[in-house]
Formats: C-alpha cells, structure tokens, sequence
C-alpha cells in the first residue's frame, strides 16, 4: 500500500463527491476519472504499486478543527465556522459559550480541555467519535460492548479485546475522555489562506490515555485479493463501463455546462436521491429514462406554480423548454448516461466488499429491534490531486437521510 502523504490541495476541504457523479459532475472527463478510480483501487487491493490511497470514511460527529493559528501561535478548537467571513476560532471556554450552544458547546469544550495535550504543530481536522459522556454498555451481536453513536452509525468494541488496533483497543477507549479520528490536515501563513490535504499523520503526536485518536488511513493488514473468476468480471464490468460513458459523451458533457440550481445534471442527482431515501436500488435503464423526464418536467411544473408574477413564471417556462431541447433529442444520450451510472454503481460495489472484509471496530444501525450489523460509513480513495467518495449509498446514505440523531449542532 503506498504511502498516506498522498496530498489533495484544495482552498479548503469542500464537499466531496460520489464516484458515480463524476459523469454528472464532469462529463466525459469525469467518467475516465471514475474508471481510473475504480482500476487504481482494485489495484491498491491487490498490493500494487501505483494504486489509490484509501482512507476509512468515519461516521463522526461533529467535524472538529484544532491547532495552532499561524497568525498567533495560539492552540485553538472550532467547526467548519473556521472559515465564515466572521470566523468562529475558539481560544477558551467564553469563546467557545459566545460562538456555540447546546450540545456542540459542550462537545468543543472537551475538546480545548483534552487536544492540546497531542502536541499538533499545524492544524487537523477530526471526525469526533464520543466524548465520556456519549459511551454506554450494552450487548452488540452477543457480546458486551461499549457502544458510541456519534451520527448514524454505531460503533461498538466487545470487551473481549481483537482486531486490528491489538488488545489495547478496549482499554484504550474505555479510558478516553475523547476520541477523534484525524483525515485531513491545514497549511497556511493565515486562516484565511489555510489550504486542506487530504491526509493527516498522527505518528509525531503525544499519546494520552484521555484522548482515543487515530488517523483514517485504511489499514490493510491482509490482502483481500480477488480470485481470477473475480478479477475476470470486475474488468468485464469496467469495459462495459468504458462503452457506455463512450456513448454517453456529447450528453453528459452538455450536463457538464449547465449548472444552474434547477439544470438536467443536478436535476438527475437529486432523482437518483429520490431512490436513495425510498431504499431503491436503481436498476431497469429504459424505465429510468421515462421515469426522470417525467419528474424533471413535473419539478420545473411545481416551480412555475408556485410563481406570482408573469415574468417569474416566464422564467422557469424558459428553464423547463431549455431542458427539454436537450432531453427530447437525446434520449440515446441519457440511456448510456444511466447504464454507465449503474455500472459505476457495480463496480464500487465489488470493492466495497473487499475493503469491508477488514475492519477495527465493529459498526452497527440502531433498530427498533436492536442493532443491525452495517458496514462503515465508507471510504474516500485519494489519487493524484483528486479524491471521490466510495459508499454503499442504499445502505449507509438512506440511513443517514432518515435515522435520529444523538447529538445536535449548536
């Protein structure tokens, strides 16, 4: 596996993307960055050189800033308010009272008590897991656990100590006041101009038996690998991908143009979402093709009724006879534009099940029946200056559009 300081640059560390939305997102360029993503992947699982690095994908909460500002020297904690125009930095517990409320409050104060004790030199950001207050103890897939269940998922250590971390893993956290994963790391001579890197070392920080904290690098400690009949079809998916996203092209790189808040392409997002939240798998390309017209029409529909004034109604009439002029001539385009979404899909699938096969600690949903065994958030696989989320979107994402909450942003 290669190296984690395999850095993406950005202003700050944005939204990350789906791996099948790159089509969407970026037209045909997007789609060969898939494909690449997808190969480079398979290639890191099979211990090759040149492949991605992939880092777990966490399901903490909230996301916590800490370090020292370069314009002061001084430690600081705060959340993605960091950046506002009126920035949020927290110095001590009045700032943090001032800036915050509620749950997050008390979350950020355990933070500036406990994180300076790691010694960081520059600026992290963290997904918080708990704070001592967030873990229970409770019987998870027969074994007693302490559990923590920071956004949607549960995680839970079996008192009987295993897995990857070694038999400190239970120790460590049931002594933790806090416990933080690290995956992105800041470097700038003001706060303004900080720039994220997707990537954060944590082998130069202090260990504290108050604070649980690790990187988010996937740790593979065995080779998944993939059987030849394995490594035979997931190529034969990748070329049927490549075919597709082929034919696909002068469509989705008109997708690509428009962006607007009401285009085809955000437009098509949001439709998928619409299968998400229901728990749909999204299969049978000819019904989907019929099935978006319909609700991209009758979306714009909904928008033009809601109108007051003539030319307000005028305005999305234009909108809905825009997107029509490209639909109605093009629904070759938005076939193959599907079937390679779909087989993106297929694809991620079959990594998703190797990486899954390795895990540190146990992740569950909360039921009304109990807990259900889940597997994690997700991965983000990081090559060359660009970076894509890999998530099991009708398992993970419509848990994390329809389940409670334990904490609340303040």
């Amino acid at each position: 596996m290669q190296g984690f300081q395999q850095f993406l640059l950005e202003d700050k560390n944005t939204h990350l993307e789906h791996l099948e939305d790159e089509i969407i997102n970026n037209g045909t360029k997007g789609a060969k960055t898939a494909i690449n993503f997808l190969k480079s992947v398979k290639q890191m699982l099979q211990g090759g050189k040149g492949g991605s690095t992939v880092t777990v994908k966490w399901d903490g909460a909230p996301a916590i800033f800490c370090g020292i500002n370069p314009e002061n020297g001084r430690f600081f904690v705060g959340t993605k308010s960091i950046f506002n125009k009126s920035p949020k930095i927290n110095y001590t517990n009045s700032d943090i009272s001032r800036n915050h409320g509620g749950q997050l409050a008390d979350k950020l104060k355990v933070a500036l008590r406990y994180l300076p004790k790691l010694g960081i030199k520059g600026i992290l950001q963290g997904d918080l897991l708990f704070t001592s207050d967030d873990k229970k103890t409770a019987v998870v897939d027969g074994k007693k656990s302490i559990i923590f269940t920071p956004n949607t998922i549960t995680y839970a250590v079996p008192v009987v100590k295993s897995g990857l971390f070694g038999s400190s893993l239970y120790n460590s956290i049931n002594k933790a006041q806090i416990g933080i994963i690290f995956h992105t790391s800041y470097s700038g001579k003001t706060m303004a101009g900080l720039r994220a890197s997707f990537g954060a070392s944590v082998s130069s920080l202090k260990k504290n038996k108050n604070i649980f904290f690790d990187d988010a690098t996937y740790k593979q400690s065995e080779d998944p690998g993939f059987t030849p009949a394995e490594e035979k079809a997931f190529d034969n998916i990748i070329k049927m991908a490549e075919g597709s996203a082929y034919k696909a092209g002068a469509f989705i790189d008109k997708l690509k143009k428009d962006k607007g808040p009401l285009s085809l392409g955000i437009q098509l997002k949001t439709f998928f979402n619409t299968y998400i939240r229901q728990g749909t798998k999204i299969e049978g390309t000819k019904r989907l093709v019929n099935n978006f017209e319909v609700y991209f029409r009758d979306r714009i529909k909904k928008e033009i009724a809601s109108k007051k004034t003539p030319a307000a109604k005028q305005k999305y009439e234009e909108i809905l006879e825009a997107g029509m002029k490209i639909l109605r001539p093009n629904r070759d385009g938005l076939y193959f534009a599907i079937a390679t979404y779909i087989t993106f899909q297929s694809a991620k699938a079959v990594l998703l099940n190797k990486l899954n096969t390795i895990q540190s600690i146990g992740s569950f949903l909360r039921t009304k029946r109990g807990y259900k065994v889940t597997n994690p958030e997700g991965y983000v696989a990081i090559k060359k200056g660009g970076a894509v989320k890999l998530v099991d979107r009708l398992e993970f994402s419509r848990a994390n559009f329809t389940m409670a909450k334990d904490w609340v942003k303040g």
